[in-house]
């Protein structure tokens, strides 16, 4: 139960995969102009990396190694299309506004890299719970961004006000330059730094070190 349960959380924020592993760095830049929009985002992901990492985990033993990436992008290629589908037929506005995002969730580091490196080595419960745990993870950072930027670039959640604007009669000028991606690469490098902050351990070694005058004059 306590090594389940590291499945799910870790990745939360020990473990996150954005900003730990740094992948899906992308569609974090891409498409956190908004809440819903990062939100969709997320749900989508989450789906198709939970049921991708269920079929390869269930079908690890009779995968031949040789085609094994072949087979596992396969399958998350076929979620994914479900996925665009579904979104086209239920919620073609949102879809429109993901633009191709949806569709290159199939070329996310994120997916393939938790169906090679986990999947197709466990069963598949645990397989699914690393899977729910790298999608909230995941989920977290957008929806985080995602807030930021929605806030700050003009000054609604969900599209709802919640800091008056000036045109309205508030105090608030909406900062368009929040809505760029360059500002989700700074957010994201933001979030990156304070979790390593807090987390020292999560701090890579430096590959290089200034030597003092005296390591340089010994040398």
């Amino acid at each position: 139960m306590k090594q389940a349960y590291a499945h799910l959380t870790d990745p939360l924020i020990k473990a996150n995969p954005i900003t730990l592993h740094i992948l899906g760095i992308c569609s974090a830049l891409a498409v956190t102009t908004s809440v819903s929009t990062a939100l969709t985002m997320s749900a989508a992901l989450t789906v198709v990396l939970v049921l991708s990492s269920a079929m390869i985990s269930a079908i690890r033993h009779h995968m031949p190694t040789a085609i094994r990436l072949i087979v596992q992008i396969t399958i998350i290629a076929s979620l994914v299309i479900v996925m665009d589908l579904f979104l086209k037929a239920f919620a073609f506005e949102m879809s429109k506004r993901l633009s191709i995002f949806v569709g290159l969730i199939v070329t996310n580091c994120l997916v393939l890299g938790r169906a090679e490196a986990f999947a197709r080595r466990n069963p598949v419960w645990p397989s699914v719970l690393d899977a729910l745990g790298n999608g909230l993870g995941y989920s977290i950072i957008l929806l985080t961004v995602g807030t930021i930027r929605e806030l700050f670039g003009v000054g609604t959640l969900l599209g709802y006000e919640i800091l008056p604007l000036v045109e309205n009669g508030g105090w608030f000028r909406p900062m368009h330059v929040m809505l760029l991606a360059p500002s989700a690469f700074f957010i994201v490098g933001f979030l990156v730094w304070v979790i390593r902050s807090l987390r020292p351990e999560q701090a890579e070694t430096p590959e290089f070190r200034i030597l003092s005058h005296d390591e340089t004059a010994q040398s």
